[in-house]
C-alpha cells in the first residue's frame, strides 16, 4: 500500500486544486492507498509525492489533474 501527499501553498489559495486532487486520486485508488495527505505549505509550492518520490510539481509542469491521476498510476505500478 502506498502514501500520497499533496502539499499545496495556503496564501495562494491552491486548497480548492489540492481537494479536486485528493478527490480524483481517491476515486481511483482508494483501494490501493493507505493514507492521502493534504500538507499546506507556502511559497507557491503545489507537489504531489507518492511514497516521497514527486511525482508533479507545479514548478515544472502544468496543472492537470488527469495527468496527475496518470503519473500516481505510474508510481503505483512501478
Amino acid at each position: 500500500m502506498a502514501t500520497v501527499e499533496i502539499e499545496y501553498c495556503v496564501p495562494c489559495g491552491m486548497l480548492d486544486r489540492a481537494l479536486t486532487v485528493e478527490e480524483a486520486i481517491l476515486q481511483q485508488f482508494a483501494d490501493d492507498l493507505d493514507r492521502v495527505s493534504l500538507v499546506m505549505g507556502d511559497h507557491g509550492i503545489f507537489v504531489v509525492r507518492v511514497d516521497d518520490e514527486v511525482v508533479f510539481d507545479k514548478e515544472e509542469d502544468g496543472f492537470d489533474v488527469d495527468e496527475i491521476v496518470r503519473r500516481v498510476r505510474s508510481q503505483l505500478s512501478a
